[in-house]
C-alpha cells in the first residue's frame, strides 16, 4: 500500500491471516529493528477468529526505506498506521504492539474517536528505562553480513538474550525473515540509518517524550494489557505498576526469566494475549 510522507510517497508492506472479509481485525506492531513476521506463531493462533495484519514499518520488512531518516520517528509510523487502518475497514480494531510498536499504540488509542478496543502493551509504557536505551543503542544501525543464516542466529541471539529461553527451531524461525541474500552470504535487513533519531536523543528530549506519552496513555479508555518480561531494561516495575493505577488501569502480566522483549512465541504467552482478545 502507498503511504505519505513530507516531500513524497512510501510503500508499506503488511502480512495478512485469516478471513481478509473478517471484519474484526487484530494489528500486531514489531519493534525497533524488527518486522512484521515476528507475529507468525501469535498470528496462527487468533487465524480462526480475527483477521489479523502485521505491518512492516518503512525501513524494515518489506516497507520502503525512507530518504529522509528524521522520518524514521513516531509520528511518521502514526500517520502509516492511519492510513493501513483505513484501508482495512474494520468494525472492531485491537491492537497488539511491542516495544515500538506498543509507543506507537498509545498514540493511537489515544486520537479522539479511536477505532482500537483493546490495547496489547509488550514490554513497553510511557517512560523508558535508560539502561534498556543505553544498550539498545550500542548495537542498532550496525551493519551485520553472515555466511549461513545460523551465523546470523547466533550473532543475533548475542544482542537479543532478553528475549528470554527459546529452542532453535523457534530462533531460526524469528531470524530469518530479518535477513537477505548479500552475495554469497546474508545481511541483516533494516534501514541502519533508522538509528539516527535514535541517537540523536538527550535527556530534554526523552523527558519531553516521556511527558507526551504519559499524557497520551492518560487518554486511553480501552481496555488494555500490559505484558512485561520480569527482568526488563525498558518497561522499569515502577512504570508498570503506575499504568494499572492511571489511564485505562491495565492489567499485568509479568514473566520470569524474561527481559525485553517477550516474543509472544512460547505457548502461555500466546495464551495471555489470545484469551485477552478474544474474551
Amino acid at each position: 500500500m502507498q503511504c505519505l510522507h513530507p516531500g513524497g510517497l512510501h510503500r508499506l508492506g503488511y502480512w495478512e491471516w485469516g478471513d481478509p472479509q473478517c471484519d474484526d481485525v487484530v494489528v500486531c506492531l514489531h519493534g525497533l529493528t524488527r518486522q512484521g513476521r515476528d507475529f507468525d506463531v501469535l498470528a496462527q493462533a487468533l487465524q480462526g477468529r480475527r483477521r489479523v495484519v502485521c505491518p512492516d514499518l518503512p525501513g524494515r520488512g518489506e516497507s520502503e526505506w525512507l530518504d529522509n531518516p528524521a522520518l524514521y520517528q513516531p509520528p511518521q509510523y502514526v500517520a502509516d498506521m492511519v492510513t493501513l487502518l483505513a484501508r482495512l475497514n474494520a468494525r472492531r480494531l485491537a491492537w497488539v504492539g511491542t516495544s515500538l510498536g506498543g509507543l506507537v499504540g498509545i498514540l493511537l488509542a489515544a486520537l479522539c474517536a479511536s477505532p482500537i478496543t483493546r490495547l496489547v502493551l509488550n514490554d513497553i509504557g510511557p517512560a523508558l528505562d535508560p539502561r534498556g536505551l543505553m544498550r539498545i543503542a550500542g548495537y542498532v544501525g550496525q551493519q551485520m553480513r553472515f555466511a549461513t543464516p545460523e551465523e546470523a542466529a547466533a550473532a543475533l541471539w548475542r544482542i537479543s538474550q532478553g528475549f528470554g529461553p527459546h529452542t532453535p527451531e523457534q530462533w531460526m524461525a524469528l531470524t530469518r525473515p530479518m535477513l537477505r541474500p548479500d552475495g554469497d552470504g546474508w545481511r541483516l535487513h533494516y534501514d541502519p540509518a533508522l538509528s539516527q533519531p535514535f541517537s540523536a536523543s538527550n535527556a530534554q528530549t526523552l523527558a519531553a517524550a516521556e511527558a507526551l506519552m504519559w499524557s497520551a496513555y492518560d487518554q486511553i479508555t480501552a481496555p488494555t494489557l500490559v505484558l512485561r518480561g520480569a527482568d526488563s531494561d525498558i518497561l522499569n516495575v515502577q512504570t508498570a505498576h503506575a499504568m494499572t493505577q492511571r489511564g485505562p488501569r491495565a492489567r499485568l502480566v509479568q514473566w520470569p526469566g524474561v527481559g525485553h522483549a517477550p516474543t509472544l512465541v512460547q505457548d502461555e504467552q500466546v495464551a495471555t494475549v489470545r484469551d485477552f482478545l478474544l474474551s
